[in-house]
């Protein structure tokens, strides 16, 4: 078992089957050393999970709890472009949607359930540089949607 396979086991985090494209776009893009993974959402065994809107019918712990999941997807879709996550040379980085009422301004906060997630899971190789914004609304009325970018051998 590699190291990031291990780590992830330790955390108890099973890596799900990436779910396809409900849309005319792809999972991922490899260009040369990168990997551009689609916007992913906190989609769970059981389906969409974590539905709401910050700031009115969801909290800050939901939406936390929305951006790790959609960390592991983002780390699901990785696995599936390079095959082993022991190619994975850094997490480059993060673009986070935090679906908030106007007046909601803890989205940084939010976008950290993905950060903190990717530096658990890869240490250094973990950090990474980020934007955590806010929208009127997501897909499906996810409390979050994350993006990203990682460089891979």
């Amino acid at each position: 078992m590699s190291t990031i396979e291990a780590r992830l086991a330790e955390l108890g985090i099973t890596l799900p089957t990436p779910t396809a494209p409900l849309a005319n776009y792809v999972p991922f893009v490899r260009s040369g050393n990168l990997v551009f993974v689609s916007g992913q959402i906190p989609v769970g065994p059981n389906g969409i999970e974590y539905v709401g809107k910050l700031g009115l019918d969801a909290d800050l712990d939901t939406g936390r709890a929305a951006a790790r999941l959609c960390a592991i997807n983002l780390i699901a879709q990785v696995k599936a472009a390079i095959g082993d996550l022991e190619k994975l040379v850094r997490v480059v980085k993060l673009t986070g949607f935090v679906n908030a009422t106007g007046d909601f301004t803890d989205h940084p906060k939010v976008i950290n359930g993905a950060s903190d997630l990717m530096v658990e899971v890869f240490g250094d190789r973990g950090r990474h540089s980020r934007s955590a914004l806010g929208a009127a609304g997501l897909p499906f009325g996810v409390a979050a949607e994350v993006e990203g970018i990682f460089e891979v051998a």
